[in-house]
Order: structure tokens, then sequence, then C-alpha cells
């Protein structure tokens, strides 16, 4: 059996650890294209000033315009040959992160997130989107990012939706890579590098990864709430420290090298509802695990366990959380439908699904939700 891991060369966070940003762009050379939002940038200044004059490095302003299209990361590499750069840096959210990592390729790459939203910032993986903003492709990459440093005195000043909403990515990787294990199903971390067109390469995940998604659960549902509060007061205790590890370290090692499932699936098909669009991605996929366990008709103790969890941070128990007041028969088959397309997780299921198994799901899991919530 073919199996695949894949990680980041070196992964670092602490207090003000944008502070040594200026050592690892060394590492690689003396200059390196900065792909931030303005408003992030702004955010950091200070701090990016003080470590470029303590180790006597450039950073290359790119003017990132937004957007993770073909045309912006073909903009973005003529800058950085013109200018010589050594090394290029992500710093922000999902969107520059990801920019980031198809403009260096692979190669030479510093991720810094700002926010600990989500578990992309550790993955071999982007997503592109058209200019205007509609998804355009998934891109691979030949290696994870050299470098993921994070600055937690930056996250801790951020609103805390997104600290919660990372928990709710990160809640489902255990659940999903539990699934993915069982069913034997290939995991991201065999694919090779490229956009989506010709892509193969088959491999199954690690006990490792397993061991990860484990501890990642383990580690939110025992200090996510004490990091929620920690966050709201905009400080770094122990707690905010681990929950930042887990949202970005160990989900991000456990989605890519053990597996997605269904809750990022069912998330998927939540997206044709209009009512989801102001949501974060965390939160539609907090709602997503609650489904994936009643689809798979998972232990009782174990599904009020996640729901109790979620009610105590404020993450989505039912549709109605997710901007979805009513929805009609209609309309859960399109959701449905969009989970089941052939390309989705939802069949690293250990049984077979369908649309209707699906829908039902869903709806069950909103009931059950809504439910609770008023208990």
């Amino acid at each position: 059996m073919r199996k695949a891991f894949i990680c980041p060369t070196k992964y670092v966070q602490g207090e003000d650890e944008i502070l040594n940003l200026g050592y690892f762009v060394k590492t690689f050379g003396m200059s390196a294209l900065l792909i931030a939002h303005p408003d992030d940038v702004a955010r950091v200044k200070e701090k990016l000033n003080a470590t470029a004059e303590k180790f006597g490095i450039t950073f290359v302003e790119s003017g990132f315009k937004g957007e993770c299209s073909r045309e912006e990361v073909a903009r973005l590499q003529k800058t950085a040959k013109e200018n010589g750069c050594a090394c290029t840096i992500g710093l922000g959210g999902g969107k520059a992160i990801d920019t980031a990592k198809c403009v260096a390729m692979g190669e030479a790459l510093i991720i810094c997130p700002t926010i600990a939203a989500t578990d992309a910032p550790t993955s071999h993986s982007a997503v592109l989107y058209t200019p205007e903003g509609a998804f355009d492709d998934y891109a691979y990459f030949k290696q994870s990012p050299s470098v993921i440093l994070i600055d937690t005195t930056v996250i801790a000043k951020a609103p805390s939706r997104f600290l919660v909403s990372g928990m709710g990515d990160a809640l489902s990787t255990y659940f999903e890579t539990r699934a993915t294990s069982r069913s034997c199903s290939n995991v991201n971390a065999g694919l090779p590098c490229g956009y989506r067109e010709g892509l193969c390469g088959e491999a199954k995940g690690t006990n490792a990864a397993f061991a990860l998604a484990t501890l990642c659960y383990q580690t939110i549902l025992k200090d996510g709430e004490k990091a929620k509060i920690s966050c709201d007061c905009n400080q770094v205790t122990p707690a905010l420290e681990n929950i930042i590890e887990a949202n970005i370290l160990l989900s991000g090692l456990g989605f890519e090298s053990g597996g997605l499932a269904g809750a990022h699936a069912i998330h998927d098909g939540l997206t044709v509802l209009e009512g989801t669009h102001k949501f974060f991605h965390g939160e539609k996929v907090a709602f997503g695990t609650i489904a994936q366990l009643v689809l798979e008709n998972a232990p009782e103790e174990e599904l009020y366990e996640v729901m109790d969890f979620c009610v105590k941070i404020g993450l989505p128990v039912c549709l109605s959380d997710i901007g979805v007041d009513s929805i009609t028969q209609e309309e859960l088959m399109k959701v449905a439908e969009k989970a089941c397309i052939p390309e989705e997780s939802i069949y690293s299921m250990p049984f077979p699904v369908s649309p209707e198994s699906v829908a039902a799901a869903i709806i069950t899991a909103d009931a059950i939700g809504s439910a609770y919530k008023t208990r």
C-alpha cells in the first residue's frame, strides 16, 4: 500500500515572531517579494521595518490586488524576477497566502498568517479564482511552504470570530481523517505538483496523520473555550497558543495527509445557498461536521459532545446559524447534489452515499441542532 505524508520544512510560532522574519528571509537571500493586503501590512508595519533593519534585508512591495488569479500570479512572478527576489512571503489571510504559493511554485516560500481562521497555511495546495472572484481551479505544488511563521500577538489582536472559525475547520479534521482511514481512501498528500489538468497519484493516509488529527480534536475540546476568551481580551495565553497550533498545524497536517470526507463536501454543497455566503469557511464546516456524524450514525454521546462544544464557543449547529432560515426540498437537493459531484470528498465516507442520504443527514442535523439549542 502506498502512503504519503507532507508537511512544511519549518513551523515557528510565538509572540512578536514577525521580528524574526528577516532571519528566515536571509536564509534564502537579501530580498523577498511581500504579498499582502495593504491593511495587513499596516497592522505589522513597525515589525516589518524592525526586522528588515535588524537583518539587513529588503521587502519588495507587490501591490497585491486581492485575488488569487492566474493573471495576478503571472504579474507577481514578473515583479519577483525583475527585482531579483530570493523568496516569496504570503502575509495575511487565505487569498494572499494562496497567491504566494502559486507565485513561489513550491520554492523558497514563507507563510505568515495574521489570523488562525483555516488550516490552509501549511498545505501544498491553493485555490485559483478568476479576476472577478469566481472559482477557477485547484493547484498543487511539489512541496509545502518552506517556513510557516506565526506571530501569536498579531492573531490575538484579530477578531475572535476568525479563531472560532478556525476551530470549526479544525473540528472536522479528526472525523474526516477517521472516515478516510476506515474507507482506505486517497489523501491530498499523494497529489503531484501542477494544476488539476492531468493530475494522477494515489496514496493513503499515515498513522502519523491520524495521530495528529486525534490530538487536534482533543486540544480543541480542552482549550477552545479558554482560547476564545483570551482572544476576546486580545491576550496571548497558553490556551490560545495551543489552539493556534491546533487550527493551523495539527489540522493542516491532519487534513492533507489524513484526508477529507463528508464535512467539507457538505460545506461545498451549502455554498449554493445565498444565505451562507456571509459566513466563514470554518463556520459552515462545523455544521458539515454535525451532518457527517448524522450521516454515519455516530454514537449519540459523540454527536452531543460536538454540539455542546459548538454552542459554547459560538459555532453553528443548525442551518439558521449559517443564514438559512428556511429551505425547500428543491434547494436541499441542490445542496446534496453539489456535495455528491464525482470529485467531492464525500466518497471518502466508508459506505455508499447518495444525494438522498446526504439530504436526509443535513435536514436531520438541522432538526437535532435546532432542538439542542433550545433544550
